[in-house]
């Protein structure tokens, strides 16, 4: 279903946009440019609805996913889904396993599709994260993201070089901090 549609059934153009950050995949990453280039909405609301809609499964991710895959895997269908879930999780989320928590924050931050909130919540809960240290991480990462897309979306290419140099300088910072620890 199109946004165009979700407003013809009667949903405000806020909501519209809280849910497709909501969704898997899609996340603020899609939610963004449908809010300023479609809705024209201001940046910052875009921003702040894009992000209060990305976050809003993350609890329930944390909390709920191990009973989920617990009672859903006793169908066969399910469990094998579950099964190639986890295995496409572990594979990626390498840089989580390493860095724990900045490494979920940058899994997270990278806008792309499959690296976002959903996935960043379920490897968190894989590589055993504690939900505060969790949350925060995602948090940020979301934030991260969230600057991105909106750069992106204003700014065009202009606005992918000061992102990617954003986000750069934050991968190295968080990466020399977490080598000085070490």
């Amino acid at each position: 279903m199109s946004p165009e549609e979700l407003l013809s059934l009667g949903f405000s153009k806020e909501l519209v946009v809280l849910i497709i950050s909501a969704l898997p995949i899609l996340e603020l990453r899609g939610a963004i440019p449908v809010a300023i280039n479609l809705f024209h909405l201001h940046w910052y609301y875009a921003f702040l609805l894009a992000i209060i809609g990305n976050l809003i499964p993350v609890p329930l991710i944390l909390l709920f996913l191990n009973a989920i895959v617990k009672f859903l895997s006793r169908v066969s269908i399910f469990d094998r889904f579950f099964r190639w879930l986890f295995a496409y999780t572990r594979k990626r989320g390498g840089i989580i396993e390493r860095y724990e928590r900045i490494g979920l924050a940058l899994f997270v931050a990278i806008p792309l599709p499959v690296t976002g909130a959903w996935i960043g919540s379920l490897a968190a809960v894989l590589f055993g994260l504690k939900f505060k240290h969790a949350m925060l991480s995602i948090f940020i990462g979301v934030l991260i993201a969230g600057i991105i897309v909106t750069c992106l979306s204003l700014l065009g290419w202009v606005g992918a070089v000061i992102a990617g140099i954003g986000l750069c300088a934050l991968a190295v910072y968080g990466l020399w901090k977490t080598s000085e620890k070490d």
